[in-house]
């Protein structure tokens, strides 16, 4: 799925640690369209590479294209979904993050 639109926040990364001690980044940022509705979209970022590459190229105000999956997970009988942004690039451009 792809989606335009202009970058209104950008959280802080987060480091997350496994239960096998390994380290992970992380960071959300959120999108909004031009859409009547439903125009609000909080993305996530996995990965060193892809965190770093994301906070070096986009800032608040930018207008990007995102690639994205939606993923659903459950625990203990509770689903959780979120919008897994792959690929994210400046809507006049083609720089991949």
């Amino acid at each position: 799925m792809q989606i335009t639109g202009e970058i209104t926040k950008i959280l802080d990364v987060e480091e997350i640690e496994s239960k096998s001690g390994e380290s992970y980044k992380k960071v959300l940022f959120v999108v909004e369209t031009e859409e009547e509705f439903n125009n609000l979209y909080c993305f996530e970022i996995f990965g060193e590479d892809k965190v770093d590459k994301f906070i070096q190229y986009n800032k608040v105000g930018g207008v990007v294209d995102v690639d994205f999956n939606v993923k659903t997970n459950e625990w203990n009988g509770k689903y959780f979904t979120s919008l897994s942004a792959w690929k994210v690039f400046k809507a006049e451009a083609t720089d991949d993050f």
